[in-house]
């Protein structure tokens, strides 16, 4: 198994790493080459499944224009991706999301995951003006004895 991995490693045409979920909304810059002429379209939507095939991995991408659902298949190693944008982080509970190819509208929607906001504790370095203020114990029971009256 390791020496398939090596190999497919070796023979891997674009080093790209997967940088966004299931769930998330994505815009593939894709390259179209039309005769001699080449131009880049933009394919923006949520991506709905990941297919981890080693060097053959895929994503599809579904998108809804003009009320009609429409689904791309895209390899992630492709040379024809020029790059491949993450427009906002999804929150999802399953592995595929083939289930919104029913709905429509605000229900065809995924909520965007908030990001982790740790507790903000606050130092004199932070506070402008420094020990202006007093202390937080000094506060606390400042806001006690006002409410006690």
């Amino acid at each position: 198994m390791d020496i398939m991995r090596e190999v497919e490693k070796s023979i891997m045409p674009v080093k790209r790493t997967l940088d966004f979920e299931i769930g998330d909304t994505v815009r593939v810059h894709y390259r179209i080459v039309e005769g001699n002429r080449e131009r880049i379209q933009i394919f923006e939507g949520i991506v709905i499944a990941l297919d981890n095939k080693g060097l053959s991995k895929t994503f599809t991408v579904r998108k809804l224009s003009f009320d009609v659902g429409v689904e791309r298949i895209f390899p992630l190693y492709s040379t024809r991706i020029a790059k491949i944008e993450v427009v906002r982080k999804g929150k999802r509970r399953r592995a595929k999301l083939y289930y919104l190819r029913e709905r429509k509208g605000k229900s065809a929607k995924l909520r965007e995951r908030s990001r982790k906001v740790r507790a903000n504790t606050l130092t004199e370095e932070d506070v402008p003006g420094g020990d202006a203020g007093g202390s937080a114990d000094e506060s606390a029971a400042k806001s006690d004895q006002q409410n006690e009256t």
